[in-house]
């Protein structure tokens, strides 16, 4: 059998890759395409500004559920950052190399692993009954919290890595200790990855609903505080898909949802770049 020449087998791999990127672009377009097209058209004040109401109909808006969405997300990442990123510092800067430090990375890997509702049902036992936060908001966030910490380590530990050896060598050189070079030298050459990191978990927030509708118990009252009970957007988006013969307003959320995510990507990212300056002006 005659071999391919290495040109012609260069060309069709990358005929290959092209493809399956535009593919994957085309996919992606169509389907934001659609839930706006079909979304945008049913978004109000009247819609955005009022609670749901319930029923067969799904009369009501969505203001509660985006407020639960904000608590939701604000409690979680409050959390879940620094327990991301300092674990991933120490795993990545301080851990000695031994068995203890491989049976935590590997523990890690293994936790990334598992279904959102078995998280979903070891944050009602815990936090639901034993710690007695009942359907609360904060139930829900510390759920989410043991579900996306381990990417979030895992995503930071990696950012933190890809720093070439040379950056530490020559701060230590120059007389920094070491959390001054972890500060000033390797965080800020890591932050992109970081950001992404975390812009990722948010997105994972966000939309995550199996863990939330046995955690944070579905109410569609407004949340005064985060020991309230709470529905999120994505939850609502279940409620009105399933429950109701309201799909119209099913994808005006899922509209809803999405701008919410690309504003909070765009902060996320405004913040990162103010702070890499900054670290970067400070060293």
């Amino acid at each position: 059998m005659k071999r391919l020449s290495p040109k012609l087998t260069q060309k069709l791999a990358w005929s290959f890759t092209w493809t399956a990127g535009i593919i994957a672009v085309l996919v992606l377009l169509f389907i934001i395409g659609y839930v706006l097209t079909k979304g945008l058209s049913v978004i109000s004040p009247a819609f955005l500004f009022t609670a749901p109401e319930g029923g067969l109909s799904g009369e009501g808006g969505i203001s509660s559920c985006i407020v639960a969405t904000l608590w939701l997300i604000a409690v979680t990442m409050a959390i879940l950052t620094p327990l991301g990123i300092g674990a991933a510092i120490y795993l990545a800067e301080y851990a000695p190399d031994n068995r203890f430090t491989h049976l935590i990375r590997y523990s890690v890997e293994l936790l990334a692993g598992v279904p959102s509702i078995v998280f979903g049902l070891f944050g009602f036992a815990i936090f639901v009954l034993a710690l007695h936060f009942n359907y609360s908001i904060l139930a829900g966030a510390l759920t989410l919290v043991c579900l996306l910490l381990p990417f979030l380590v895992r995503s930071v530990e990696e950012a933190i890595r890809a720093v070439p050896r040379s950056q530490r060598e020559a701060a230590l050189a120059l007389g920094a200790t070491k959390w001054q070079t972890v500060v000033h030298v390797i965080m800020p050459a890591a932050l992109p990855g970081i950001v992404t990191g975390v812009i990722l978990c948010v997105g994972g927030a966000v939309a995550e609903s199996a863990c939330l509708y046995v955690t944070m118990g579905g109410s569609a009252g407004m949340p005064t505080s985060f020991l309230s009970g709470g529905r999120t957007l994505a939850v609502h988006v279940f409620y009105l898909a399933m429950e109701t013969n309201a799909l119209d307003k099913a994808l005006a959320t899922g509209a809803v949802l999405m701008i919410l995510i690309l504003v909070i990507n765009f902060i996320t990212r405004w913040l990162s770049q103010r702070l890499q300056a900054k670290m970067r002006g400070g060293a």
